[in-house]
């Protein structure tokens, strides 16, 4: 966290410097909110497909949770972390590999609040989150950028979707949130693709981040070099298949993330990601991947 560290303190340094020289005074929202306990952020290794639980004070949320042949193992996975309820429940949109799971958990958690896009998908899979949900009386939420959500002392906000023209590009509707727990700060896109990032980038949302959940799996498509030099990463985490059909992580977003310094967790390689934050310093189980191999 060094690297990241000095650049925020070369940022507030400057920033004092123009307060003193144009009169203009810090504002009191500028510091971070302190914070007592820990965050996890655990990154599922669920093959090709996404899923990660986070956890704080008690407090768990869901977002994604594998193709429709993973439900049950998400679910082993959250019971033996204690997961009862479920606070927050993302689905970032409507691809199988995303919510192809979430039928297992929505039935089999308590699931307080439920977010997904509002798009309509003509599948079986998506089929099979609605009507459990209408089985379970779950409302669904769609998402509005700016909104937040309290998960213990961690705040989740949504940064995306940003625009509702992306025609039948699915994945440019993906949810995207920010997490913030303390000092640290972790990134999820779903599958967004340059569009959607593009739009992120315009909103003037401040998307400075430490860990970045690599969208679309290592995709070409996403990761564009504007938005990485726009999240500025210290750790990213890619969630893919190993020998997957899509080739992914592709070998450019490989190389804008190493040519930019960022040390990079792969589940294809190294199974299920775990991160826990105090809220100043993350630590991870495991060394970051070296291989820097794509998949095709």
């Amino acid at each position: 966290m060094m690297r990241k560290k000095t650049l925020r303190a070369l940022i507030a340094v400057a920033f004092l410097i123009v307060a003193l020289i144009t009169g203009y005074g810090w504002k009191e929202n500028t510091q971070p909110k302190q914070v007592s306990g820990t965050l996890t952020v655990h990154y599922l290794d669920v093959g090709q497909g996404d899923a990660a639980l986070i956890q704080c004070d008690g407090k768990s949320m869901l977002i994604d949770a594998g193709d429709n042949s993973k439900g049950t193992e998400v679910r082993s996975y959250l019971m033996k972390q204690n997961v009862e309820t479920l606070d927050l429940v993302i689905g970032t949109h409507g691809d199988a590999d995303h919510i192809g799971g979430l039928d297992v958990i929505l039935y089999n958690f308590d699931c307080k609040t439920v977010i997904m896009p509002d798009r309509k998908r003509d599948t079986k899979t998506y089929r099979d989150v609605i009507d459990t949900m209408e089985h379970k009386n779950y409302s669904l939420t769609s998402p509005k950028v700016g909104d937040t959500y309290s998960l213990g002392e961690a705040t989740v906000e949504i940064v995306a979707p940003c625009g509702d023209d992306y025609g039948s590009n699915e994945n440019d509707y993906s949810v995207g949130v920010m997490i913030t727990y303390g000092e640290s700060k972790f990134l999820f896109t779903g599958d967004a693709e340059e569009n959607a990032e593009q739009d992120m980038l315009q909103t003037g949302i401040d998307l400075d981040c430490d860990v970045y959940k690599v969208s679309h799996h290592g995709s070409s498509n996403a990761s564009t070099s504007d938005f990485l030099d726009a999240i500025l990463p210290e750790y990213a985490v890619i969630s893919c298949g190993e020998g997957n059909d899509y080739g992914h992580p592709h070998a450019e977003v490989l190389n804008e993330l190493r040519s930019r310094g960022v040390k990079v967790f792969r589940t294809d390689e190294q199974g299920t990601v775990v991160a826990v934050s105090d809220g100043k310093n993350i630590t991870f189980n495991m060394e970051p991947s070296t291989s820097w191999l794509s998949g095709r």
